[in-house]
């Protein structure tokens, strides 16, 4: 069986979405991946390759939210009964340094780190509801609340628990070695999260005042945001 572990890099596209453009009139642009909007991991290893973990030496020690971001990304953790009425946002880093990773999850810091993961769902949203290329589809919109989101405050953020995990990679070239996964679980209730949101997208729109088509867009985004956010 195989599972997944994200790294550390959480990419923001609009770079591809710009290398992707044509000089004609835009019709529509390739989503990314699918894995992009299930906020799940991207890093394939199997199950078996698990030597060690912050509780055990076998899969079978993994808590249940771990286990279930790992089988289906954040939306199967935010299905758990203890998740209920709650968003999930799980921090992840790898390496072979245990003492960097470890103090790396030590200060990961729910009020200070938790906006980074917040900005990336949030433009993921987005992203996910265009047809053109987004900063054509939502204008001035696009950019401006993605840069409030990263600096915003979100009260009553959880950090809720961390975890780590050891694997054997093998490398066609190389020896094999050993890596550890780190992840860090947040969580927010919902008609928090869904307040915040709502508020810097009214300011947002008061702020750059899209029109025509744009208005049009972001509309029709504000009234279903949180569908599959």
């Amino acid at each position: 069986m195989k599972i997944k572990s994200t790294s550390i890099s959480f990419l923001i596209l609009i770079i591809f979405f710009i290398s992707c453009r044509g000089q004609g009139n835009i019709v529509s642009f390739p989503l990314p991946d699918s894995s992009y909007f299930e906020q799940r991991s991207t890093f394939e290893f199997e199950i078996g390759s698990i030597i060690e973990t912050k509780s055990g030496t076998t899969a079978e020690s993994i808590p249940e939210w771990l286990f279930a971001f790992l089988s289906g990304g954040v939306n199967e953790v935010e299905r758990l009964y203890s998740f209920a009425n709650k968003y999930v946002f799980v921090g992840t880093n790898m390496g072979e340094n245990f003492t960097v990773l470890n103090k790396w999850a030590d200060v990961f810091s729910a009020r200070l780190d938790f906006p980074l993961l917040a900005a990336l769902r949030i433009e993921r949203r987005m992203i996910s509801t265009s047809f053109l290329y987004p900063d054509d589809e939502y204008g001035l919109f696009f950019e401006r609340l993605v840069k409030k989101a990263y600096t915003s405050e979100y009260p009553s953020v959880t950090k809720e628990d961390t975890y780590w995990i050891k694997i054997k990679v093998d490398n066609e070239t190389d020896a094999s070695r050993e890596v550890y996964l780190f992840y860090v679980l947040i969580s927010i209730d919902k008609p928090t999260m869904q307040f915040v949101v709502q508020n810097m997208i009214t300011q947002t729109i008061s702020a750059v005042s899209p029109g025509g088509s744009q208005a049009a867009a972001v509309n029709r985004l504000r009234q279903n945001f949180f569908e599959g956010f």
